[in-house]
Parts: structure tokens; C-alpha cells; sequence
């Protein structure tokens, strides 16, 4: 299991990226299309890190607080 994080898109549709796999970002037009591709780019990295033998980094705990500015 991964943790990420979905933001709205100014243009539409989400933004969603994985923190704990730096650069793992992708998008779609509905929120269950980004966790759809988002999971499909995690598994590719991590795919892709286990070929060329490189460390799969752990999965971090993420907490998201709002604050008034």
C-alpha cells in the first residue's frame, strides 16, 4: 500500500503524486481516474526500480492540516 495525494487541478480534473517515490506524479479528469493512473505509475517505478536493483523506498505516513493564514 501507498499513500498519495490528491489536489485539484486549476484546469480541471486532479493532480495526484505519491510522496514517498519522488517524481511519481500523474492526473486524470475524475478523482477515480488519477487513483486509477496513479497506481499504475506507482507499479511501473517500483518495477522499474526492482529491474535495475535500486532501493524501493518505504512507504511514508502522510497527514494533510489545513491553518489559517
Amino acid at each position: 500500500m501507498r499513500h498519495v495525494i490528491l489536489e485539484h487541478a486549476e484546469e480541471g480534473g486532479y493532480t495526484v503524486y505519491c510522496p514517498s517515490l519522488r517524481g511519481c506524479v500523474s492526473q486524470g479528469e475524475t478523482r477515480e481516474e488519477a487513483l486509477a493512473n496513479i497506481k499504475e505509475a506507482i507499479e511501473l517505478y517500483i518495477e522499474s526500480l526492482n529491474a535495475h536493483n535500486e532501493f524501493v523506498p518505504p512507504d511514508i505516513d502522510v497527514e494533510i492540516e489545513a491553518i489559517a493564514v
